[in-house]
């Protein structure tokens, strides 16, 4: 199990997409390289949109899942 440095927490809670990929995009340049951002989020539009962000902008999607309503991801900043 790899150890992970938790950078920034963000409640994305009640925002509809492209919101929270444009606060992720904005919190990410706020954090070192190597930091965790983690994120909750209900817009079930970010279990697509979280990954297409990571992959365009090389940035490494940890984790992303769902409970119940509540999505839970986090994105560590590669560079």
């Amino acid at each position: 199990m790899e150890a992970t440095k938790r950078g920034l927490v963000l409640d994305l809670k009640g925002l509809l997409c492209p919101i929270p990929v444009v606060k992720l995009a904005q919190a990410v340049k706020t954090v070192q390289v190597g930091d965790v951002i983690e994120a909750t989020a209900t817009d079930p539009g970010v279990l697509a949109d979280i990954p297409a962000w990571c992959r365009t902008t090389g940035q490494e999607l940890v984790s992303i899942g769902r409970e119940d309503k509540v999505i839970h991801f986090a994105v560590r900043r590669v560079k």
